[in-house]
C-alpha cells in the first residue's frame, strides 16, 4: 500500500499523514469511511455467535438486577426475549474469526502493521444502549455499522482517573465532554489511548470496532522475563569476584547494583531473543484452542496441492516475520521458527495471501525446505485445506 496515496477510509488523507498528525494523539471522525457501508452480519445473526460455546460475548444492562449488569455469554437461546426494550448492549469479540466477510474488513486496514490488529469486535446495541463513559488502553476504530450513535468525547485519562465501584466494567465517574458526534452506517471515529468516549445508541444499533494489541510495560517485563528464564542455566548467577572489603557489612554498596545491572543486560539486551518473543507474543491467538492442526505426511501433502487442494489460513491463527542477518524468522500462531533467507519470498505469500495453491506456490512445492514448511503449518494449525 502506497503510504502517500489519499485513502477514501481516512476521510482523504494519506497513511502518512494520519500516522503523523492522530496516530496515538487525537481523535479523527471520517464521514462515509466505508460508504454506503451494509454489515455482512445482521442483529439476529450477532446474537447468534453470542451463543456459541467458542465465542466470546458479554450483555450490558444500564438498568438491569443493577446498575450496569454484566452478563456473560454463550447464552441460551432465550436470553434475548427477556431485555428491556431500551438501554442494553450486546458485545461479541473477535467476530472476524467466524464471519469471513467481516474480516474482509481489515484488508483496508493494511497501512498498519497486522500482528498490531487484535481484533473486530462488532457490538449491537438498543436504543439508549451504551457501556458507559470508559476508555482503552489502546487504539481503536469505529465504525458504524447500522442505524445512529451519538459519540461523546471527553478528557485523556489514565490509571488515576476516578471509576465507579463496579466488579467487572471500568466506567468512569467523572466524565468531561468536549465534542460530540452522530455516526450514521459508513461514519469512523478513530480514538487514541486513553481518551475518554461515551457511545450512546439512538435507535437499534451495531458498531464495529478494531481494537489494537498493545502490551503493557508490566506484560512484557513478566512475559519476556518468563521466556528467556527458559534457557538461563541455574549455574548463571549474581556473582562479585572483583570485591573489596567493606566498612559497613550491612550496606549494599552501588558496586553491588553495578553488577545486578550488567546481569540484567547481559540477557535483556538480546536482541534474538527479544525478537523471538516478541513476535510470539504479538502473535499468541485469542483463542488458542481453535488452532488445532492433523497429522500429515508430506507426500500426501503435496500430493493433494498437486490434485487441485487450496490452502487458506486459519482464521483464528496469526502470522508474521522478521529477517535476522542472513536468515529469516516466521511467527505462526505464538511460535517460532529460524528458516533459510532463500523462503524470504516464500514466508511474504504465506503471510499475505488470501490463499495458496499450486499455481501461486509454483516451484515452492520443489523446494525442501519450502515444502516442509507448508506441511508444518498445516500440522500446526496455522494452515489448512480449504474444503475442510
Amino acid at each position: 500500500m502506497n503510504p502517500d496515496i489519499p485513502l477514501q477510509l481516512l476521510g482523504g488523507i494519506t497513511a502518512r499523514e494520519f500516522l503523523r498528525d492522530y496516530w496515538q494523539k487525537k481523535p479523527l471522525l471520517i464521514r462515509q469511511a466505508i460508504p454506503d457501508f451494509e454489515s455482512p452480519i445482521d442483529a439476529d445473526e450477532l446474537a447468534g455467535l453470542a451463543l456459541e460455546e467458542e465465542v466470546e460475548s458479554r450483555l450490558v444492562i444500564e438498568h438491569g438486577e443493577r446498575p450496569w449488569e454484566l452478563r456473560r455469554g454463550p447464552f441460551a437461546e432465550d436470553a434475548f426475549s427477556t431485555l428491556p426494550e431500551r438501554e442494553w448492549t450486546l458485545l461479541v469479540q473477535a467476530v472476524d474469526q467466524f464471519v469471513p466477510e467481516v474480516a474482509e474488513l481489515l484488508e483496508q486496514f493494511r497501512f498498519l502493521p497486522s500482528w498490531r490488529i487484535d481484533d473486530v469486535m462488532i457490538s449491537f446495541a438498543a436504543p439508549g444502549g451504551s457501556v458507559g463513559p470508559h476508555f482503552d488502553n489502546y487504539d481503536v476504530f469505529l465504525l458504524q455499522a447500522q442505524g445512529k450513535r451519538n459519540w461523546k468525547i471527553g478528557q485523556m485519562c489514565s490509571s488515576e482517573s476516578p471509576l465507579l465501584q463496579h466488579a467487572d466494567l471500568r466506567i468512569l465517574a467523572e466524565f468531561e465532554e468536549s465534542a460530540e458526534w452522530v455516526l450514521e452506517p459508513g461514519d469512523m471515529l478513530y480514538l487514541p489511548p486513553r481518551l475518554a468516549h461515551f457511545g450512546i445508541a439512538e435507535d437499534d444499533c451495531m458498531t464495529y470496532s478494531v481494537g489494537f494489541r498493545a502490551p503493557s510495560a508490566a506484560e512484557v517485563l513478566t512475559h519476556f522475563t518468563d521466556f528467556l528464564s527458559q534457557y538461563l542455566t541455574d549455574e548463571e548467577r549474581y556473582t562479585d569476584a572483583d570485591a573489596q572489603p567493606v566498612s559497613d557489612p550491612h550496606q549494599i554498596q552501588s558496586d553491588a547494583l553495578d553488577r545486578l545491572k550488567g546481569l540484567l543486560a547481559e540477557h535483556m539486551s538480546d536482541e534474538r531473543m527479544l525478537l523471538t518473543w516478541f513476535g510470539q507474543f504479538m502473535t499468541e491467538p485469542r483463542y488458542p484452542e481453535l488452532v488445532a492442526g492433523e497429522e500429515l505426511g508430506e507426500e500426501d501433502f503435496i500430493s493433494s496441492l498437486q490434485d487441485g487442494a487450496i490452502l487458506v489460513r486459519n482464521p483464528s491463527a496469526r502470522l508474521a516475520w522478521s529477517e535476522v542477518d542472513d536468515d529469516v524468522l516466521l511467527f505462526a500462531s505464538g511460535q517460532s521458527r529460524y528458516l533459510p533467507g532463500k523462503l524470504r519470498d516464500l514466508l511474504k505469500l504465506v503471510c499475505s495471501a488470501d490463499a495458496l495453491h499450486s499455481e501461486n506456490l509454483g516451484d515452492w512445492l520443489a523446494d525442501e525446505d519450502g515444502r516442509d514448511l507448508l506441511c508444518e503449518l498445516v500440522k500446526q494449525g496455522s494452515l489448512g485445506f480449504a474444503d475442510e
